[in-house]
C-alpha cells in the first residue's frame, strides 16, 4: 500500500485567518488582512487619495520632519524648500513613527529608521522603504497626496 505524499503545511498567516473566520462566523466581525492581494476599486481608497492639507510648511525644520500622527503622515525638508512625504506607518510591524531626528525617520516600536530624502531603511528591522507620497505647498500650506 503505498502512502499519499504530504501536502504543504499551512503558513501562519493561514491558520491565523481561518481561526478568526471560525470566531467570526456567528457574528457580523469582517476578517481584514487575510487577503494576499490587495483591492484598489472601492470608492473609499479613492477618497484616501485626495491631499490632505497638513498646514503651515514652516512647521517642518530643514534637516529634520514633522510626524502628523493622526494623519499617519510624515513630512521632511531635507534641503530648505525641498519637502518630501511618506507614509507614517512602519513597514515592520505597522508602528506609527514617533519623531525625526539626527536626519532619521524613527519608529519607536523595534528601532526602524528611514532616511528623511527618501525614506529608505537606513537600520532594521523594516524590510523596506517607507511609500513616499506627493507633497506640494500652497499658499504656505503643506498639502500632501498619498500615491
Amino acid at each position: 500500500m503505498s502512502e499519499a505524499p504530504e501536502s504543504p503545511a499551512p503558513s501562519r498567516r493561514t491558520l491565523l485567518c481561518g481561526a478568526a473566520a471560525v470566531l467570526a462566523a456567528g457574528g457580523t466581525v469582517a476578517v481584514t488582512g487575510c487577503s494576499s492581494t490587495s483591492s484598489t476599486s472601492s470608492g473609499a481608497d479613492s477618497a484616501a487619495k485626495a491631499p490632505v492639507d497638513l498646514g503651515p510648511a514652516s512647521g517642518v525644520p530643514v534637516g529634520g520632519g514633522t510626524v502628523f500622527r493622526e494623519k499617519k503622515i510624515v513630512v521632511t525638508q531635507p534641503a530648505e524648500g525641498q519637502y518630501k512625504a511618506f507614509s507614517a506607518k512602519c513597514t515592520h510591524a505597522g508602528c506609527i513613527v514617533d519623531q525625526v531626528k539626527n536626519q532619521k525617520i524613527q519608529c519607536p516600536c523595534h528601532g526602524s529608521m528611514f532616511g528623511i530624502a527618501d525614506g529608505a531603511v537606513q537600520d532594521g528591522p523594516a524590510p523596506t522603504p517607507l511609500p513616499a507620497y506627493d507633497v506640494v505647498v500652497e499658499g504656505g500650506n503643506l498639502k500632501v497626496t498619498p500615491r
